[in-house]
């Protein structure tokens, strides 16, 4: 590979680590005062400490960024259009999540938002295979965490409708 391709490549994948990070940036600055919130909710038993999420959620972004950067490096944003639309999308749509259920309280939208975030995070996997086996293999983990959430956002929201009406 020759330096300039190299070059490319790296600052590809930094540029997609960095479009992952944004959305968890914007996802965050939702969750400032969430410790304090999750910890005033009732959860159920099996629900993890507030301590858990942070790395978890750090490590997907990770893997989700490389994810991209994989199936963007089959032939640019052009080749891999659909697939790269669809992860965007359903970045978006993992931001909106913490503000729908951290900054404004609504656990039965943060609640639908998170099923159209497991349709999209499915198909943008399903797209991501496609191109590229490892890229959507690396989206396991993110499928199987939001389908945990998933049931999580449920069980608390079912368990706190005075807060989360």
């Amino acid at each position: 590979m020759s330096p300039l391709a190299r070059q490319k490549q790296i600052i590809g994948l930094v540029g997609w680590l960095a479009v992952s990070y944004l959305a968890a940036a914007i996802g965050a600055a939702a969750s400032v005062q969430a410790g304090t919130f999750y910890a005033r909710l009732v959860r159920p038993d099996w629900a993890p400490p507030a301590a858990v999420f942070g790395p978890v959620w750090t490590a997907l972004y990770a893997l989700m960024g490389i994810a991209a950067w994989i199936a963007w490096r089959a032939g640019g944003f052009g080749a891999a259009r659909r697939a790269l639309t669809l992860f965007l999308v359903q970045l978006a749509v993992n931001a909106l999540w913490s503000w729908l259920f951290f900054g404004w309280h609504r656990g039965a939208l943060a609640f639908a938002d998170i099923l159209l975030l497991l349709v999209l995070i499915l198909a943008t996997l399903v797209s991501f295979w496609r191109i590229s086996q490892v890229a959507g293999a690396l989206l396991v983990p993110y499928l199987l965490w939001v389908v945990f959430a998933c049931a999580l956002n449920y069980s608390v929201w079912q368990l706190n409708p005075q807060v989360l009406g």
